[in-house]
C-alpha cells in the first residue's frame, strides 16, 4: 500500500447528526478491537455494534482500514491535545516537573485502555502513510523539542538530535510495554523518566 492508497473517510460529518453517527462507528471499532482483535472487527460487526445499517456506515467510510485510520488519527489528535494541555499547565515550572506532567499524560494514555492501544500501535504501522497523522506527530515533535530547548540543560547532542532520541525513547518503551501487555503505570513511568534523564545527562534541577 503507497501513500497515495491511504484509506480515508468517503465524506466528512458537517452536520451534528452526522457527527454522532461516524462517532458511534468508531466508538463501536475500537469496542471491537479491544474486545475481538482483528478476528471479529467487520464492517458488518461495526455497523452492528454502532447501531446504524452497513449502507450508513458505508457513507462515510468505503472500507474497515479507513474505519481504523481515522481511529488511528483520532487516538494521536488525543494525545497530542493531552501533551499541550500539559505544557501549557506547566509553563514556567523547572524542567523536571514538566517532564513529569508530559509522562503522566504519556502513561494515562497508555494504561486507560491497554489493549486497544497496543492494537491502534499495530495497525499505525501496518497502514500506509497519512499525512493528517503525520501532522500530528510533527507537532508533538515540535513541543517536544521547544521544552528541550527551554530546559537549560546543556544537551548532549545538538538540539535536532536530540528531540528525536528523547521522542524515540519514550514512544519505543510504550509501545513496547503495549505489546507485553503492562498495566503497570508507575512503573513504566520510572523507566521511561530514568531513560530520558539517563540520556539527558542526569538530574536536572
Amino acid at each position: 500500500m503507497t501513500s497515495a492508497e491511504t484509506p480515508t473517510p468517503r465524506k466528512r460529518p458537517v452536520q451534528a447528526r452526522s457527527a454522532i453517527t461516524v462517532d458511534a462507528i468508531l466508538t463501536a471499532a475500537a469496542h471491537i478491537l479491544e474486545g475481538e482483535g482483528m478476528e471479529g472487527y467487520t464492517t458488518n460487526a461495526i455497523a452492528a455494534r454502532a447501531g446504524v445499517s452497513i449502507g450508513s456506515l458505508y457513507q462515510y467510510f468505503p472500507n474497515k482500514e479507513a474505519i481504523t485510520a481515522a481511529l488511528v488519527l483520532a487516538d494521536a489528535e488525543r494525545l497530542y491535545e493531552g501533551l499541550q494541555a500539559a505544557s501549557d499547565a506547566s509553563a514556567g515550572a523547572p524542567f523536571l516537573s514538566r517532564l513529569e506532567a508530559l509522562l503522566d499524560v504519556v502513561i494515562a494514555h497508555q494504561m486507560d485502555r491497554p489493549a486497544l492501544a497496543r492494537m491502534i500501535d499495530m495497525e499505525e504501522r501496518r497502514l500506509a502513510h497519512d499525512p493528517a497523522l503525520q501532522a500530528v506527530h510533527e507537532a508533538g515533535f515540535a513541543l517536544v523539542r521547544q521544552e528541550l530547548q527551554q530546559s537549560g540543560l546543556s544537551l548532549p547532542f545538538g538540539l535536532e538530535a536530540c528531540t528525536v532520541d528523547v521522542f524515540a525513547i519514550v514512544l519505543g518503551i510504550c509501545d513496547t510495554a503495549g505489546e507485553r501487555g503492562e498495566t503497570d503505570g508507575d512503573s513504566l513511568k520510572a523507566r521511561i523518566r530514568h531513560a530520558v534523564l539517563s540520556y539527558l545527562g542526569g538530574r536536572p534541577s
